[in-house]
């Protein structure tokens, strides 16, 4: 337990693709069914969440798998994202409403969080919604994000999300069970618990090569971002997203996966 971990009064929790779908690439709705029961969970502990959600690719794939006529990578992107989005906001619309719950989609774009109006603008948005105890569920906005101007990916906006909102943490659920010292499928890797801002644990990364649907944020990126939040004075934590009440968790200063402190 961390004995000096500081109240917790709101949560970025960043869900990647890898986790909410099956082995057949199809979204897993008990998958997201237990998020939602974990977040509804904070909200009955008055611990407000905000969700980063990853998936409209992929929900966008299962409706227009075959009948995609461009082969141009950024356009089936944009075309699988736009389909995908209203799907996957009706998946979490649907289980907070069996909470009692409300939720809300953000999308953004990376220029919205460029200082001056577009980052008031979004303020006022994500703490309007806190207030009102609407639980926000942000993505980026694939669809009309240009490529110059994209988010590396979901964990980068997560990050961003989290220093906007001044979230007393920041939880990226992954399929791995946190940072190893090798590759997670090798037996010989071990967990590292507990990572400094100033260690140096990079060498320790191996990527899988993904495909078009799969998430964009691999261990690197993660690394990367949770490093940067940590110096924010935000802990951040890589973890699995399958595992049973695991972002309750971590809330509760369990020993769960990696923890990222300055």
């Amino acid at each position: 337990m961390h004995n000096e971990q500081k109240t917790v009064k709101r949560v970025v929790v960043k869900v990647g693709t890898n986790v909410i779908t099956n082995k057949d690439k199809r979204i897993d709705g008990t998958i997201l069914n237990k998020l939602v029961e974990q977040i509804a969970e904070l909200y009955e502990q008055d611990i407000l969440t905000v969700l980063v959600s990853s998936g409209s690719v992929i929900a966008g794939k299962e409706v227009m798998r075959h009948q995609l006529q461009t082969a141009d990578k950024i356009i089936r992107r944009q075309v699988f994202s736009a389909i995908g989005q209203p799907r996957m906001m009706r998946h979490y619309y649907t289980l907070f409403q069996s909470h009692g719950m409300r939720c809300a989609q953000v999308l953004a774009t990376k220029r919205d969080f460029d200082t001056g109006k577009h980052r008031e603008n979004m303020i006022n948005c994500y703490e309007g919604l806190l207030r009102e105890g609407v639980i926000p569920v942000a993505n980026e906005d694939d669809a009309v994000s240009l490529s110059m101007s994209t988010f590396t990916d979901n964990d980068e906006l997560a990050s961003l999300v989290a220093e906007l909102i001044q979230a007393d943490m920041l939880i990226l659920l992954t399929d791995a069970d946190g940072f190893f010292n090798g590759h997670p499928r090798d037996p010989d890797s071990e967990l590292i618990r507990q990572i400094t801002v100033d260690e140096t644990v990079e060498q320790f990364v191996q990527e899988n090569i993904k495909d078009e649907a799969e998430g964009r944020g691999g261990m690197r990126s993660k690394l990367q971002i949770a490093k940067k939040t940590a110096k924010m004075n935000i802990p951040t934590y890589i973890a699995n997203g399958k595992t049973n009440n695991v972002i309750l968790d971590i809330v509760a200063g369990k020993d769960v996966g990696t923890r990222f402190t300055i």
